[in-house]
């Protein structure tokens, strides 16, 4: 990464989105919107946009016979600047048992430490889907269970789970999310003792618990897959990912299974389920 980088703010007097239209035709970058102007980050000198920006506003005047004049300001900033920026606004988060924070944020005596270096709130704790899983997991995830975080992204939740003593596996169809959860799982001193690429059907391993924080619809889809890798009725799945107008939806597809708790957040559910109980002869199964 270079020292510094360049700001550029382009400030048309009018016609916005013909402007918009240009940039987003010849910037090889993305940009900001804001209070009526463009902000364009890069770390190559911007002259030669402003150049080009400037042979557009001349050409549009004569196109459209109006006067359009264009203000552009070139700022020389440190890269430095907007990373420490950046960790001032990532907090760490207490959730439950957990204490949350980035690499550069000291541990929480007394509770359990994971540490990330986030790129997004997502999968950090921030998000309302993340925390209230990991509640689900301080309270339900023991000591000693075989635990499997299916989608597991930056690998929060295995993390937690192999922190409280479970054995842990976990998987992810994006190739990415199981190199993250490799790399923080390490960051963490935690060993999770099989992490691969793809859904549950790769294993042939029984779960006491199975934790899966993707959308709606896909814990639909995976219903079978993620019931049937299930050691017993006592097992557990941890659900999220569910938005409320979901929720029935969700609960109709594991009709087969009880609610053990629900926990909500804003417009986010997780729902711990287990298998009901069979009921034959009279007597419990």
């Amino acid at each position: 990464m270079d020292e510094y980088y360049y700001e550029l703010i382009v400030t048309p007097s009018n016609h916005f989105e013909l402007f918009e239209d240009f940039l987003n035709d010849i910037l090889p970058i993305g940009y900001e919107e804001e209070d009526g102007s463009f902000i364009i980050r890069t770390e190559e000198n911007p002259e030669t946009i402003v150049w080009g920006i400037e042979q557009f506003a001349e050409a549009l005047s004569k196109a459209t016979g109006s006067s359009i004049d264009v203000e552009t300001e070139i700022t020389k900033r440190k890269n430095s600047d907007w990373i420490e920026e950046y960790q001032k606004s990532i907090q760490p988060v207490l959730i439950e048992k957990f204490y949350i924070h980035p690499t550069w944020e000291k541990p929480k005596e007394g509770y359990v430490n994971i540490a990330l270096d986030p790129a997004l709130a997502f999968g950090t704790g921030h998000h309302p889907t993340t925390a209230t899983c990991l509640r689900a997991i301080s309270r339900h995830v023991k000591e000693g269970m075989d635990a499997c975080d299916v989608g597991c992204g930056s690998g929060i939740l295995a993390i937690a789970a192999a922190k409280l003593g479970a054995k842990t596996d976990a998987c992810d169809t994006d190739p990415l999310s199981v190199e993250n959860t490799i790399t923080n799982a390490r960051l963490n001193n935690v060993e999770l003792k099989r992490v691969w690429e793809g859904s549950i059907t790769k294993s042939d391993k029984k779960y006491d618990v199975i934790i899966a924080n993707i959308v709606a619809d896909v814990l639909i889809f995976l219903q079978k897959d993620l019931t049937a890798a299930l050691k017993n009725e006592e097992s557990l799945l941890i659900l999220s990912g569910i938005m409320d107008k979901y929720e029935t939806k969700v609960l109709q597809s594991y009709e087969e299974c009880e609610v053990v708790e629900r926990i909500a957040e804003n417009e986010w559910i997780s729902l711990v389920l287990k298998k009901k109980e069979r009921i034959e002869d009279g007597k419990s199964k």
